[in-house]
């Protein structure tokens, strides 16, 4: 599908600003006032015909044709979130019961409670979903069904002679969301600067459980599924014979095991770190001192910061209850992801606007995701085809990001990839994309350049 429109989304339509550090089966079809909608949110399928108001976003970028090869056809999405949900999230903003602290806690303990209460107060009194929605809408959105399963995807024509197609995937504690500054900067090249010939056609799914995709209700969805279903995603949904992939967190494990499983398919991958469980799984016989100080390195890190992964590796259910019932419990446990793993720079203040934050969490809030999304954990650590050791012969590229969790030495990461570019970035944090995606779409752009002829 193919529409006129006056100018695409840019990175500034999301503006990265700093904030003071104060130290389902898819979603929804129309609206649905009453409590009986409310509590089936998850169940409804969502609308396809909602207009965003004009006046609160800028018109989309091009969506790309939607070829679909599958029995289940790809079909246009937008979100439309019931109003019901939003006064619910109002009134529970209204009356949160929160805990006492210790004097002069910062964020040792966790999320800091004043700098809580203030971005809970903007969420309750600042915040416009309805705007955010519609800036998001324009985004050309499908969902599709793939061996019985409704995954939500972005999926938006490149600006150039010949755009390569690149599936993007996210991590946790996130969704598409991430790459939402990033994708104007590969779909356009030439409008930031950069060559037309760069362009790719961009495609970004939701992991299952998270987002609008659906949330699984059996076992067994974990990163080698996810690179099943992605895969066929990208051949017998949209028709791509190849293409590039790119991830980081989730979506670098998920980006190895289509490499691992489907390498036919890839030109190249690209990647942000190296997949966790190889340094949890390392031996320290036959490493280099680097390699092993890495080691000591995350095995310190798990015991001071790994509480999270134990958690939703063992009873993400049990979790769930608590964050699934309170939007402030909820912003409190994702948004201490984005303090600890984000660039903060020398003055200490996350690369991010509050509402950044918020959408993130809206998303995670509205489609009742955060306990399908923590059990990704449980599924991938109780798989064993999910985290067996292998080698990626496919061509990788890898951009490490300086303040990221543990970026892992080069030695360590040509055990499991065929590294042909290697890239430290001195700025950044885990999620690149939102906070540095000029620095990482050069990435992409210069490592996948060769790929471009097959």
């Amino acid at each position: 599908m193919t529409e006129n429109h006056e100018r695409p989304l840019s990175p500034g339509d999301f503006p990265s600003a700093q904030v003071p550090d104060p130290t389902r089966r898819r979603f929804v079809q129309q609206a649905a006032s009453s409590a009986a909608a409310l509590l089936t949110l998850a169940a409804l399928r969502p609308s396809a015909s909602l207009a965003s108001p004009a006046d609160l976003a800028p018109p989309a970028p091009e969506a790309a044709p939607v070829r679909s090869r599958t029995d289940g056809a790809s079909r246009p999405f937008k979100i439309n979130v019931p109003r019901s949900v939003l006064d619910d999230l109002q009134s529970r903003l209204g009356r949160p019961r929160w805990p006492d602290e210790v004097a002069g806690a910062g964020w040792d303990y966790g999320t800091n409670r004043e700098y809580l209460q203030q971005l809970t107060a903007h969420w309750r009194t600042g915040y416009d979903w309805r705007a955010q929605e519609a800036k998001l809408n324009q985004f050309p959105q499908f969902m599709t069904d793939v061996d019985g399963f409704g995954l939500h995807y972005v999926h938006i024509t490149g600006k150039g002679p010949d755009p390569l197609p690149l599936l993007l995937t996210h991590g946790w504690p996130d969704s598409f969301f991430r790459f939402v500054k990033l994708i104007p900067l590969l779909t356009d090249p030439a409008r930031y600067g950069g060559r037309a010939e760069d362009s790719f056609t961009v495609v970004v799914p939701d992991i299952p459980g998270f987002g609008f995709s659906e949330r699984p209700t059996k076992p067994g969805y974990d990163t080698r599924t996810t690179a099943d279903l992605f895969a066929q995603l990208m051949t017998k949904v949209l028709g791509y014979k190849t293409f590039v992939a790119h991830g980081g967190d989730f979506g670098a494990s998920i980006t190895e095991q289509l490499a691992l499983h489907h390498p036919e398919v890839l030109r190249a991958i690209h990647i942000n770190n190296v997949p966790p469980q190889h340094a949890q799984m390392a031996k320290p016989e036959g490493l280099s001192a680097i390699e092993k100080a890495y080691l000591l390195e995350v095995k310190a890190y798990g015991e001071k910061e790994g509480a999270f992964t134990q958690i939703q590796s063992t009873k993400p259910q049990t979790l769930s209850y608590g964050l699934n019932e309170s939007p402030v419990g909820l912003l409190a446990w994702i948004v201490e992801k984005f303090y600890d793993w984000s660039d903060k720079g020398p003055h200490q203040r996350l690369p991010f606007t509050q509402d950044d934050l918020l959408t993130n969490v809206m998303i995670y809030w509205v489609t009742q995701t955060i306990g399908s999304s923590t059990r990704f954990y449980y599924e991938k650590a109780h798989d064993p085809a999910a985290t067996a050791p292998g080698y990626v012969k496919v061509p990788t590229g890898f951009a490490t990001f300086a303040k990221d969790i543990i970026p892992a030495p080069r030695q360590f990461a040509e055990r499991y990839f065929n590294i042909q570019r290697w890239a430290e970035i001195p700025h950044g944090g885990h999620f690149a994309a939102l906070e540095v995606p000029d620095l990482l779409a050069t990435q992409l752009r210069e490592f996948f350049r060769p790929f471009r002829k097959t």
